[in-house]
């Protein structure tokens, strides 16, 4: 598919006039979610919205705490993801996905939200880990390896727990247990031996929630990153239909096709790139800069594993042995195990904030107090 020059030029202008307003991978969030919050309508009398469950009290030490997990409708699910997560979220995933919604069981009340999902076929990361990259061409391999791992899609901590109890090292933590692989298993017919999940900044940030959790969970390595950000959903929207109309009714990928944004996206890109090489060479060249400015946005993010207390994953993903072995420290991945961990870091964390006069007491919500929200905590 070739456009023609007037609307290869209208394209790109598209894509250049969206990504020139950022510097930062923050500032490009910001806007999305707070375009998204304009959107969201929570059907909520006043007083009454999903943030009046979120934990705010912030007088109760973390050894006085218990936990419960469960799994909620879908519009429960994202009514507390829309209000509490930083990063744009879509209400589905392909592939595997559990939804966890976890709270205090003192007080009722919410203080994080974990969606499982499959994961990335390729990881750099991972590849370095297991020694080799997973032979997609074989079957056995593909088959042992979408039965033996998931991925912690989201992990969000509602805050200020998140800040004041190490709430993401909580969640984090519970994706390690028993209690999730067990759970994963039971609805996918499987047998779950690894754990993956990223941080949510690279470079912006030097550290991540997920540093110092050994032994349930291990950093491995910076992901490799060489894409754009997405254009935001009016814009995406506006074009995708455009370029519908101009490819004869038919849209450019599949409506079947897994991450359909992301590769309809691509495929724009492609398109106005060939057709501006064609007609405009100084159009083109804008335009592949405006690319590459735009990949600056995204960074390489720093990648962690957990094993649940196995020993030879590495050998169990590559074939190279049909039985997992246990660790001896494999009952401490327990949830029981995992949450005591969690007290000792939180409790220490708790008292030298009360301590230095840093607790934080404001309950962050983006449909209450966007402008206040530091993405970047």
């Amino acid at each position: 598919m070739i456009l023609n020059k007037e609307d290869a030029v209208y394209a790109a202008n598209v894509f250049t006039e969206f990504f020139q307003n950022f510097n930062r991978i923050d500032d490009y969030m910001r806007k999305i979610k707070l375009e998204r919050m304009e959107r969201t309508n929570f059907n909520s009398l006043p007083g009454m919205g999903p943030e009046e469950d979120i934990f705010n009290r912030f007088d109760i030490h973390p050894k006085d705490m218990e936990f419960v997990v469960y799994e909620p409708k879908l519009n429960e699910f994202m009514q507390y993801m829309e209000i509490t997560t930083s990063a744009p979220v879509e209400s589905s995933i392909p592939g595997k996905q559990l939804n966890w919604i976890v709270k205090e069981k003192n007080t009722g009340s919410v203080v994080g939200m974990i969606r499982f999902g499959s994961p990335t076929i390729n990881s750099k990361p991972r590849n370095d880990w297991l020694g080799k990259p997973l032979d997609t061409l074989n079957p056995d391999v593909m088959k042992r390896f979408n039965e033996s791992a998931i991925m912690g899609f989201n992990i969000v901590p509602t805050q200020p727990f998140g800040f004041n109890y190490l709430g993401g090292k909580l969640l984090a933590a519970m994706c390690c247990s028993h209690t999730a692989r067990d759970r994963l298993n039971e609805k996918y017919d499987a047998n779950i031996c690894m754990f993956e999940t990223t941080s949510l900044y690279g470079s912006t940030k030097s550290a991540s929630q997920y540093d110092g959790m050994k032994p349930f969970l291990r950093h491995n390595g910076l992901t490799d990153s060489n894409f754009a950000p997405l254009i935001n959903d009016e814009n995406y929207r506006r074009l995708s239909e455009w370029f519908v109309k101009r490819n004869g009714g038919e849209p450019l990928v599949p409506s079947d096709a897994s991450s359909r944004k992301l590769k309809t996206q691509t495929k724009m890109v492609a398109i106005i790139k060939n057709s501006l090489k064609e007609f405009d060479e100084g159009a083109y060249k804008k335009f592949c800069q405006t690319f590459i400015d735009a990949k600056a946005l995204t960074e390489r993010k720093r990648s962690y594993y957990s094993t649940y207390g196995y020993e030879n994953v590495p050998q169990y993903l590559n074939l190279e042995t049909d039985t997992l072995v246990k660790k001896e420290n494999y009952d401490r991945f327990s949830l029981e195990g995992v949450t005591e961990w969690w007290r000792n870091k939180a409790s220490t964390r708790y008292e030298t904030l009360k301590k230095d006069d840093r607790l934080r007491t404001v309950v962050e919500s983006w449909n209450v107090n966007a402008d206040d929200i530091d993405i970047i905590r």
